[in-house]
């Protein structure tokens, strides 16, 4: 089992799902607190993505206030049918049962949601049968408590479940039997499953029966996919989906993270989407062949021109739209919210060296730049009231590295890269974090921290770095935002803008 060095889509980009028209390929992931919601990307290739749209890109689809840092949006499943785009997804933190939305293009708009009452659950795959019965499958729990893959017919227009649930094969032993997908291959129903957590143990299980319903067999050769025990940079291989090419030939899309840095090792961009093609052997069981990766290794520039924002921003249990408006003359204006946490809009940090600027009017507020996994694991920028400061939060400790009296014009930029020093007894950290200001001198770094306190394992949930504005009192004026990143080290300190 060989794996891929580098994601396809990279940075927080977990639980992909993917399905193809024609000679496209369609790719959804989760989206947790962040809005909108569902991230739609297009390829021709499976090995270079691009960003078409949202899925869930207006308030009538998504709730996602007082979601919570890894609330929200779990696993989607996209399936095209009888001419239609269809994602199944759960709302974790707002109601209860299965999220169904459609389209006639993946792009949008989509349907405002058909919410199907059943059984408390996640991860819904959505399959149909020879004669057109829909099947919806997904991972549920046994009277015990106990994690199950559970199944029942659906009517997806009106919503309902058909029947009750049946248990289905629920996997090898592994912990939380999730991510359910079925397909129909020649004379079989395959059920592909992970299974182990998504942590370390994650891997990808695969059986068959004659049906949909089963009764499956499990693969002699299980697991399809794992890195776990690997002497491999990606690690946590899991959630996978199947899909098709045009000549016939299979491949698939997975998570996996970039573990980096000692001893326990941590990945700070989140699960991120990979791919590696299949081979169908004699037996006719799914084998994981060559990787599938990008042509050269990633690099981006993105910045906010405005009057409409780039489709890779969010917002924070928010639409960005509720807090973040094109200015008279140009920019944009961030706005506080009354009573509330600080706002955060941004995008995915989507690079292991980054830098991210940003040109701000604080005379109206205070805020500033953030780089964070959620609102208690930051490294924040904080300008106003003649400073500007940069502070640290890792959980309840709420630290300042370093502050510099500013005026309201300024100009902020965080950095990460490889780490300049010898990190820890135990090894360094993952990357290294630099905060600090720009002028016509330069850039002046304020502080650094150790990568490893914005990382997944330290802050816990499902997502990864963030990047972007926030503003905790007030209204900023945003006049220019840039982000730069790339997979290559990071020139040194000083070199360039």
């Amino acid at each position: 089992m060989r794996l891929p060095e580098r994601p396809v889509v990279p940075g927080f980009h977990p639980d992909p799902s993917v399905c193809r028209v024609g000679s496209s390929y369609y790719l959804v992931c989760s989206s947790f607190e962040y809005a909108p919601g569902v991230p739609v990307f297009r390829s021709q290739d499976l090995r270079t993505w691009r960003q078409i749209g949202n899925v869930l890109d207006r308030p009538s689809q998504l709730a996602v206030n007082g979601a919570g840092p890894s609330g929200g949006v779990f696993a989607p499943t996209l399936r095209h049918h009888d001419g239609r785009f269809w994602m199944i997804t759960t709302n974790h933190t707002h109601r209860a049962g299965l999220l169904l939305v459609t389209a006639e293009d993946p792009a949008g708009p989509w349907s405002d949601p058909v919410w199907i009452d059943a059984p408390p659950g996640v991860d819904p795959d959505l399959a149909w049968d020879q004669d057109g019965t829909c099947l919806v499958t997904w991972s549920g729990a046994d009277a015990s408590g106990r994690s199950v893959v559970v199944q029942a017919e659906l009517d997806p227009v009106a919503g309902k479940l058909l029947e009750e649930p049946r248990q289905l094969w629920s996997g090898t032993g592994g912990k939380y039997p999730e991510a359910p997908h079925l397909y129909r291959i020649g004379e079989h129903w395959y059920l592909l499953i992970a299974e182990g957590g998504t942590e370390r143990g994650h891997t990808v299980t695969i059986a068959r029966g004659p049906s949909p319903a089963g009764p499956f067999e499990p693969c002699p050769d299980n697991p399809l996919l794992t890195a776990r025990s690997l002497a491999t940079t990606v690690q946590n291989t899991g959630h996978a989906d199947l899909v098709q090419r045009p000549d016939g030939s299979w491949a698939m899309v997975y998570l996996g993270v970039r573990a980096l840095g000692g001893t326990p090792h941590w990945h700070v961009l989140g699960r991120e989407t990979y791919a590696g093609e299949v081979v169908l052997d004699d037996d006719g069981w799914p084998r994981l062949g060559d990787p599938i990766e990008p042509d050269a290794p990633a690099a981006l520039t993105e910045e906010l021109t405005g009057p409409a924002l780039p489709l890779s921003w969010v917002a924070a249990e928010r639409f960005p739209a509720e807090v973040l408006r094109p200015a008279e003359g140009g920019g944009w204006r961030l706005t506080s919210a009354a009573g509330a946490d600080p706002v955060f809009v941004g995008r995915r940090q989507q690079h292991l060296t980054m830098r991210a600027r940003t040109t701000l009017d604080v005379s109206g507020g205070t805020g500033g730049l953030e780089l964070r996994v959620d609102a208690r694991h930051a490294v924040t920028l904080e300008a106003g009231h003649g400073a500007v400061r940069a502070v640290a939060t890792i959980g309840e400790v709420r630290a300042v590295l370093g502050e510099r009296e500013a005026g309201p014009d300024v100009t902020l930029e965080l950095r990460t890269g490889p780490p300049s020093g010898p990190g820890l007894s135990h090894g360094p950290g993952p990357d290294e974090i630099v905060a600090g200001v720009v002028d016509g001198a330069g850039f002046h770094a304020l502080g650094r921290l150790d990568g490893r306190y914005l990382s997944t394992e330290t802050a816990g949930g499902f997502t990864g770095r963030m990047i972007g504005l926030t503003c905790s009192r007030g209204q900023l004026a945003v006049a220019a935002f840039s982000y730069r990143g790339s997979d290559e080290p990071a020139p040194p300190e000083g070199a360039g803008a």
